[in-house]
């Protein structure tokens, strides 16, 4: 790689994972020789990047957090704004926001100074968000450990809790985190159980990057998406569900989330949405109610008690304000 700007473009970009480069293998991502490497190291301190340099035989490079900012194109007060709406998405699992966001994260957090991590620690503290979905929580710092796990290919300790409630520990060599939108999810390899799982963040606690390097594993399915979705398949029953719209198609499908399905236009202002399910009818129920346009339910009859309990609740509650 000759070019030097594009050069050290991309070792800033590798140093910028939370983990320890030894020089040969820095060398050897950019095609370079060592002493270049120690030549680019320097470069970059001097643009005010904070390198440290370890020595030994298990020595290398890493990013730390220095006293200051690096020469970003960012203020300090854009930083605390951009990690405070990383870390608010993140945590809320909100639709949209990808394992991109979290990998920026963790890279920003990775080398803000102390000062600007108080920062966003107190404003995150003191703000209470609007909403929180179907409960499904999960805290920036697991997701910023998981992260930089599987981008730096290390193993992970934590604790898990079932659905059923039961707790363990599981030692896992993590593959890629995927978001449906309403949770996060990792995809690992159980050296426990021998064997490849999904893991509910929302369930996790206790996350321990170890420090192990393992040799990825080859996933037994076209992508970790795919693996997610047959996995919930054969772990919960599918139901069909069948919605009337007093809607037109095109304006309900800008109001769905993509996952849900295409709805199918019966009229010029009426459609129709039929999808398998496998996941909360309360939820659903909630989703639809807050679109905030009529609808019918035809099936199955566990969604229409879903959605009349909820419309119940909702009377019971007016009933008691209007009192």
């Amino acid at each position: 790689m000759a070019d030097t700007p594009a050069r050290l473009l991309s070792l800033l970009s590798l140093l910028q994972t939370p983990r320890e480069w030894p020089g040969s293998e820095l060398a050897g991502r950019l095609g370079v020789s060592p002493r270049t490497i120690r030549r680019d190291i320097e470069r970059l301190r001097d643009l005010g990047y904070p390198v440290e340099a370890t020595k030994g035989a298990i020595g290398g490079y890493r990013l730390v957090a220095g006293t200051a900012m690096p020469p970003l194109v960012l203020d300090d007060d854009e930083a605390v704004a951009i990690a405070i709406g990383l870390r608010a998405g993140a945590g809320h699992a909100v639709e949209g926001v990808e394992e991109a966001s979290v990998r920026a994260l963790a890279k920003l957090e990775q080398v803000l100074p102390s000062r600007l991590r108080h920062r966003v620690s107190s404003l995150q503290h003191a703000t209470i968000p609007l909403a929180r979905g179907d409960g499904a929580m999960v805290g920036p710092k697991t997701l910023t450990t998981m992260a930089s796990a599987v981008t730096a290919a290390e193993r992970l300790r934590f604790g898990y809790r079932s659905g059923d409630g039961a707790r363990s520990r599981r030692h896992v060599e993590p593959y890629r985190l995927v978001s449906t939108g309403r949770r996060w999810y990792l995809v690992a390899y159980d050296l426990g159980r021998e064997d490849w799982r999904t893991f509910r963040l929302d369930r996790v606690d206790e996350v321990l990057a170890t420090g192990a390097r393992f040799t990825p594993r080859e996933l037994p399915a076209g992508d970790a998406a795919e693996f997610l979705a047959d996995s919930m398949a054969r772990h919960r029953p599918r139901v069909e569900v069948d919605v009337s719209f007093a809607v037109s198609a095109d304006m309900l499908a800008s109001r769905l989330p993509a996952y849900l399905a295409e709805p199918e236009p019966t009229g010029p202002d009426t459609c129709r949405l039929r999808l398998e399910w496998n996941d909360s009818l309360e939820w659903l129920a909630v989703r639809f109610a807050m679109l905030g346009h009529e609808f019918t339910v035809r099936a199955p009859q566990e969604l229409v008690a879903c959605v009349a309990e909820l419309g119940g609740r909702l009377s019971r509650a007016s009933r008691t304000t209007t009192g």
